[in-house]
């Protein structure tokens, strides 16, 4: 199929980020909060497997719609409303979150599959006989096949759920890497999704923020549930507090988030986004569960070190990938800054007993403070 492109009379004719689009983001605020509390809740690594899958597929809900809005005119009415349907389909899924692995998963199942099934339909309608309207029935068929799996799992026992839906996000996550190819019918190569690399930037900035917003609401909720504020309690606000702010500076700080110069092919668009930022996104909600236990919990323990080195960690990962995607550099200071995370975590386990919960946070906040200062003199370099 030759590339058509969008009609104009659908098509959206600013790539600014629109008032309905900043509106859906909203529910994503109280969905991280569940997914935050859901780990503090399940502290296990079973637990820990669960609100991965459960936020693979919340991240996936909002990624295609992200994604979807590159091509629709948010002005229109008919766009409007159907993000409204989408928005509540989404709070639907983040209401259910808590007991996604039990009553709740046929909510979550649905409100995510009906979301899977409406996006591409709105656009298969919006762009009749176009590539893009092309495109889009690839991904109804994948998102149709792993929708397979996803309601067979909320129908089975909860043991049995996990390993359904863990092959259902792999299907999904899989499906753009395989380019949609559906046999028999075709594919939908990368190349031919034209896509806005600045619109998709703001977009997942934009959701970083709040996910780095829910550890604020965590600091702020502890001590304000505090039966005494303690000069302790108050140097481990101060410590995430900075931790947090280290960890924007860091984002904003990557040279790569400048979108001019980089390739803007839409290959790498799809690694640096869809795939890099649901890394940074997990490890901004995993520093916000970190936060939470070093400020309820006085004394270190074995969880509470993993998720404290997990957070910048996964966050690192994302920042590899992305920049590997984007400028095809191999981010040597941030393989520095995981191992140095890696030795801290693995010397507090050792030494559970005798580290304290502030020095944890003091030697976490030093890796990503230096991390970030390079990152400045780097990005100042290449100006």
């Amino acid at each position: 199929m030759t590339h058509t492109p969008p009609s104009q009379r659908v098509g959206r004719r600013s790539f600014d980020v629109a008032p309905i689009e900043l509106f859906f983001d909203l529910v994503y605020v109280f969905a991280i909060i569940q997914l935050s509390h859901l780990l503090v809740a399940h502290l296990s690594w079973l637990g820990a497997l669960e609100m991965v899958v459960v936020f693979a597929a919340v991240w996936w809900g909002w990624n295609y719609t992200a994604w979807a809005m590159n091509w629709l005119d948010p002005s229109r009415t008919t766009v409007q409303v159907s993000t409204g349907v989408l928005m509540l389909m989404a709070l639907g899924m983040a209401i259910a979150i808590p007991d996604a692995f039990g009553n709740a998963a046929c909510l979550f199942v649905g409100c995510y599959l009906l979301m899977g099934v409406m996006r591409p339909l709105l656009v298969i309608a919006s762009f009749r006989g176009t590539q893009i309207a092309h495109n889009y029935r690839m991904l109804l068929a994948w998102t149709l096949f792993a929708g397979v799996f996803w309601v067979v799992g909320a129908a089975l026992d909860p043991s049995a759920r996990l390993a359904l839906w863990i092959i259902a996000v792999a299907i999904d996550y899989a499906a753009p890497l395989l380019q949609f190819r559906v046999p028999g019918v075709g594919s939908a190569p990368m190349h031919l999704w034209d896509t806005e690399p600045e619109h998709l930037a703001e977009r997942n900035r934009l959701v970083f923020i709040i996910a780095l917003g829910e550890s604020i609401l965590m600091m702020g909720g502890t001590i304000v549930d505090a039966e005494a504020v303690s000069p302790g309690l108050v140097t481990s606000l101060l410590l995430g507090f900075a931790a947090l702010f280290v960890l924007w500076w860091n984002y904003f700080a990557l040279a790569g988030h400048n979108v001019q110069g980089g390739d803007g092919s839409t290959a790498a668009l799809r690694s640096a986004y869809a795939y890099a930022h649901a890394f940074m996104v997990l490890g901004a909600i995993l520093v916000a569960v970190s936060t939470e236990l070093r400020l309820s919990h006085e004394h270190l323990t074995p969880a509470t070190v993993v998720v404290t080195i997990a957070g910048p960690f996964v966050y690192l990962m994302g920042n590899v990938l992305f920049l590997r995607s984007r400028f095809g550099r191999l981010a040597a200071s941030r393989f520095v800054a995981m191992a140095l995370l890696l030795l801290i975590g693995a010397g507090s386990l050792f030494w559970l007993d005798h580290v304290p919960t502030i020095m944890l946070s003091i030697a976490v906040l030093a890796v990503i403070t230096a991390l970030a200062v390079t990152t400045v003199v780097q990005s100042s370099r290449q100006r």
